[in-house]
């Protein structure tokens, strides 16, 4: 069954029970918003429903109710490879099933019909300035490809509206298949002299990125399956995802909607911490002048550095209250391949040590790593060093999400965004009485 099939055999039931909830409990109070999350990013505030993926503070992330342990043991994976193909993945995004190696091999094979990138693509990032940022140029690769949207010029002539959303999974089954061939020749036009280089039908879609880059080697291709699994969704309400949904709401097609949740991804405070860790832990090797420090001389400076008002990236979540799981499947991933690694080697001993100097401060909800603490050391070590590049990598890999959500919010047919603001006027009105 592929992924067409397999929404048309769930779209009756999902659609009556939203209909239902709608109907019998549409007055049912969700939250109650405070002036301070009006003024606070409306952080916490429920906004929408997604059953793709979900954040359990005990658990970790949820993939379609999946624990990321399950997800890397269930899904299928490459005859010569550790960790899943992102064809099964995203059955699994899109369908909520565990696909068979059939099923998920279907799906690479799909996309590999379907990954011939048009030459205007790249002849409209050729004339870019060299110091243009490859988000910059990520972006503008997916805006080039919406001249090859079905759903914008379907929609031209007239659809019905319950059949928006085969359009978009057209498009985004599109979208996604050129990804790998987009990101990697990004990279290969910034850092290998504008060489471009084509997919390698031989390989599944992660590891033909590693290929195109000139990463031959299987544990890089193991390393960036494992990669796009971790990075692929994040619940619907982070600005990338929420982003290409409010766009999407406008049924604007998905390359209009993807592309906006690039735009949003690039900004530091959402996708930069991957990078913003790695330069720290660089910061701190120098500061060591290259030595591993002992853990009385890093417990000294991880003291020093908190005092002074500073975060450390890569420690802490806004829900999480353990180890964030994707930190401990790249660390297994580490400990096998790249134990003896300098700053890999300080990735452990942080670990070991700053936690229990966080717990101390009692604003500190989760003195735990997340996942942005090691990836960008997996990265650095297979010489992937560019750090303003794994934002791309973070895009590359949440766009899988992000088209499953636009998606299937067109499938079950919600309308356009539009929440409601107020004057403060109004507020000050409301709070006097």
């Amino acid at each position: 069954m592929n992924i067409e099939q397999c929404i048309i055999s769930k779209l009756t039931e999902e659609r009556a029970r939203m209909k239902k909830l709608v109907k019998d409990h549409g007055s049912f109070s969700v939250a109650d918003v405070t002036v301070e999350q009006l003024y606070g990013g409306i952080r916490g505030v429920p906004i929408g429903v997604t059953d793709v993926s979900y954040v359990n503070p005990q658990e970790g992330l949820r993939l379609r109710g999946y624990t990321i342990t399950e997800v890397l043991e269930k899904l299928p994976k490459p005859p010569n490879g550790e960790f899943p193909l992102a064809g099964g993945l995203y059955y699994l995004l899109m369908t909520g099933e565990i696909p068979t190696q059939q099923e998920a091999e279907q799906v690479e094979i799909e996309w590999k019909v379907r990954s011939n990138v048009p030459d205007h693509v790249f002849k409209s990032l050729a004339p870019m300035p060299p110091y243009a940022h490859p988000m910059t140029l990520f972006s503008q690769a997916i805006m080039a490809l919406q001249s090859e949207s079905v759903f914008a010029r379907r929609f031209y002539y007239g659809i019905d509206k319950e059949d928006y959303w085969g359009y978009y999974l057209e498009d985004s089954l599109n979208l996604t298949a050129k990804l790998p061939t987009i990101v990697a020749n990004i990279y290969n036009l910034k850092y290998r002299n504008g060489i471009f280089v084509q997919p390698n039908p031989k390989l599944d879609w992660s590891a033909n990125f590693a290929w195109m880059i000139g990463k031959n080697d299987p544990a890089y291709m193991d390393l960036m399956r494992l990669f796009i699994v971790l990075h692929s969704d994040h619940e619907g309400a982070n600005v990338s995802t929420h982003a290409s949904h409010l766009v999407g709401s406008a049924l604007s097609d998905v390359y209009l909607s993807c592309s906006a949740g690039i735009n949003g991804l690039a900004g530091p405070l959402h996708g930069l911490a991957n990078q913003e860790c790695l330069r720290w832990l660089l910061d701190v090797q120098s500061h060591f002048h290259g030595q591993l420090p002992t853990d009385e001389k890093l417990s000294d400076y991880l003291d020093k550095f908190i005092a002074s008002g500073r975060l450390i990236p890569g420690y802490g979540h806004a829900v999480l209250r353990v180890t964030d799981p994707r930190f401990t499947a790249q660390r297994e991933f580490a400990l096998k391949y790249l134990a003896d690694d300098p700053v890999f080697q300080l990735v452990e001993k942080v670990y070991r040590l700053l936690p229990n100097i966080l717990k101390k401060n009692e604003k500190v909800k989760n003195p735990w790593p997340n996942v942005d603490a090691i990836n960008g050391t997996l990265q650095h070590h297979f010489g992937v060093t560019e750090t303003d590049f794994y934002t791309v990598l973070f895009g590359f890999s949440r766009i899988l999400g992000i088209t499953t959500h636009v998606t299937w919010s067109r499938a079950l047919g919600k309308p356009i965004e539009r929440p409601k603001s107020l004057t403060t006027d109004m507020l000050e009105n409301m709070i006097e009485g």
